[in-house]
Formats: structure tokens, C-alpha cells, sequence
């Protein structure tokens, strides 16, 4: 499934306009970027957490070339499924929609 075929999908079963879903969609992806871009993971219930992760240096080679190179330290951006999330796809089945109206109502 693309971006289109996923904000062709909501917007039916929403009846919200597909540019009003695709702005959602658009401003969802930026403000996960931009939180893990400045380190502040993302939690969502009941889906998973965005999470950074730090990688350590080490020497890697270039095979080409047969030298020795150091990779620096750095970070790179990680999804952690939620456990109804992976039990969901584990039974390949659809997921209850009672249990994510729940939590809105908390």
C-alpha cells in the first residue's frame, strides 16, 4: 500500500476530504521527523514507539579500495511495534476497532 492508496482508503471510510487526510498525513510524518531529528522519541498507544537509537563507532572497510575506515557515532531513527500491533498481524486478522475508540475516551 502507497500514501495515496492510504489516504484514498481513510477518506472513505471517514467521508473527510482526501486533501484535508492528505495534510494530516503530511503534518503526521513531519512532526515524527521532527521529534526524532531533535531526540525525543514518539509513543502511540496501541501502535508503537518512533525511537532513536544511538549506534556506536566502529571500523568498517572499503572493499574497493581494502582500507580501513571509522565510522563515526550516530543515530538512526527505529519503530518498535506495539504489542496489539504485532499479535494483530501475527493472527492476520483486523483489528478491533473498539479497542483503539477506547483510548480516545480515556
Amino acid at each position: 500500500m502507497r500514501k495515496a492508496d492510504l489516504v484514498t482508503l481513510i477518506s472513505d471510510k471517514s467521508g473527510v476530504p482526501k486533501v484535508d487526510v492528505l495534510v494530516s498525513l503530511e503534518m503526521f510524518f513531519k512532526e515524527i521527523k521532527h521529534s526524532l531529528a531533535t531526540g525525543e522519541n514518539v509513543y502511540i498507544r496501541g501502535f508503537g514507539s518512533f525511537i532513536v537509537k544511538k549506534r556506536a563507532k566502529k571500523i568498517g572497510r572499503h572493499i574497493k579500495k581494502n582500507v580501513a575506515i571509522e565510522i563515526p557515532e550516530h543515530f538512526i531513527p527505529s519503530f518498535k511495534p506495539a504489542k496489539i500491533f504485532v499479535d494483530h498481524v501475527k493472527l492476520g486478522k483486523e483489528p478491533d476497532e473498539t479497542a483503539y475508540t477506547e483510548e480516545i475516551d480515556d
